[in-house]
């Protein structure tokens, strides 16, 4: 199919979709649907609420329509899902997301067409789920009327200097013929080159790999810090001497929280338990991230007991409701454990994080965030959740002015000084 003839339609305009079409759109005519009509309008004014493009690269489209309405796709001839693939209460993989996508696409698709998936799933779901959503919907036979390929999304919100066009990307396809079209497709927009993956069902098991990957790394800096504390070393310091020698993986504690490394383990323990193999590890790691707010709410509560402040009663600043820095993604967000942790005891808890959607920010918390006045020293405790660069680039002393003079810091990612806190994971 030449150039000229490629009509992309871009399902899910997040994180994900919306740096994906606007790329695309420099060399093919695209369409960019998101059945949120709040977002759709939001992006046509030329703005972008998660941060990852700019009102100027927004205005400076051409090439690209959005909308809500899904009979707009009708005019393509390639379409590219990026939806979210979330878990439910049980962590069980929710890929209700996914199969609508399947039905809206299903209802355009015609002889020829080729259907690519991004979305962070198991191995085996685009051809076991999303495949047979296509053909009994569309009336067409896969790989004899239209074909499908996966090219895992690898977006890193809030990271301005990794962004998608210098991510080498992985890419498959149904056929080795679909798997040329779409490597060649992605290689037009991906500087950094692309990976063609032997299958789909390779190309699914690396993306979910690399940030199960993460998790378990994570885990470990998690469970290594929490012996350190017990043990009275600074994890810090620890990670400092040990990063020297060369081959040490340079992951540090923290907490995990997000729609991508505290979400997608359970998509591969979910297929493994499915075919009779019990994972531990991959659980383990998953059980040690998922507890790591309420280990931070005690552990900044014994510290202010150490000072002899009585949590009850007590004014407590949380900074940063994000589930990572510099990104207002709240998306399984470990902050709102340790404020409802805090609150039990009665604690009086100020969040308050300028990144983030004030609405959403309330919703989550079930209270609106605020603000702290620099220079009020009205707090007992303040607690750094989630470095953002506003945090860390303030006015000096800004931080201490927040605090009454007989008072705690935690720091939970270790970016303060060490002098200026007391107590960090």
């Amino acid at each position: 199919m030449e150039n000229n003839q490629v009509a992309i339609g871009v399902l899910g305009l997040g994180y994900v979709g919306l740096p994906l079409a606007l790329a695309f759109s420099r060399y093919f005519r695209v369409v960019g649907y998101d059945p949120n009509e709040v977002r759709v309008g939001q992006l046509v004014q030329g703005r972008d609420q998660t941060g990852e493009v700019s009102g100027e690269e927004l205005a400076a489209r051409s090439n690209i329509r959005f909308t809500a309405d899904a009979s707009e796709l009708a005019g393509c001839n390639v379409y590219i899902v990026a939806v979210p693939t979330p878990v439910d209460q049980a962590m069980t993989p929710d890929l209700r997301p996914l199969v609508d996508a399947c039905r809206v696409v299903g209802g355009q698709l015609k002889p020829g067409d080729t259907v690519i998936f991004e979305s962070t799933v198991y191995p085996g779901t685009t051809e076991e789920v999303c495949v047979p959503e296509l053909e009994r919907v569309s009336g067409l036979v896969f790989n004899k009327d239209f074909s499908c390929g996966y090219s895992p999304e690898r977006i890193n919100p809030g990271d301005r200097n990794r962004r998608l066009e210098s991510i080498c990307k992985v890419t498959s396809g149904s056929t080795e013929a679909a798997a040329e079209f779409v490597d060649a497709l992605y290689r037009k927009v991906i500087v950094a080159g692309t990976y063609k993956a032997a299958s789909i069902r390779v190309a699914e098991a690396a993306k979910v790999v690399e940030n199960t990957q993460r998790d378990v790394n994570i885990a470990l800096m998690n469970e290594l810090a929490m012996i350190f504390h017990v043990i009275g070393v600074d994890t810090a310091q620890v990670l400092s001497a040990a990063a020297t020698k060369w081959n040490f993986l340079p992951f540090s504690p923290g907490l995990v929280g997000g729609h991508c490394i505290g979400v997608d383990p359970y998509y591969l323990t979910h297929k493994a338990s499915v075919m009779g193999y019990h994972p531990e590890l991959l659980l383990t790691s998953r059980r040690i991230n998922n507890r790591m707010g309420l280990y931070v709410a005690n552990r900044l509560m014994r510290l202010m007991a150490e000072k002899g402040i009585s949590v009850v009663g007590a004014r407590i600043l949380v900074l940063g409701l994000a589930f990572k820095e510099n990104c207002p993604d709240l998306r399984n967000t470990r902050v709102v454990e340790i404020t409802e942790e805090l609150r039990k005891l009665n604690a009086r808890v100020d969040v308050w994080d300028p990144l983030v959607d004030q609405q959403e920010a309330a919703q989550a918390l079930g209270s609106p965030l605020v603000e702290p006045v620099p220079g009020g020293r009205a707090y007992d405790a303040i607690l750094l959740a989630v470095p953002h660069a506003p945090f860390l680039e303030g006015p000096e002393g800004w931080l201490d002015s927040l605090r009454k003079e007989h008072s705690v810091v935690f720091d939970v990612k270790s970016v303060l000084p060490g002098e200026s806190v007391d107590g960090r994971l």
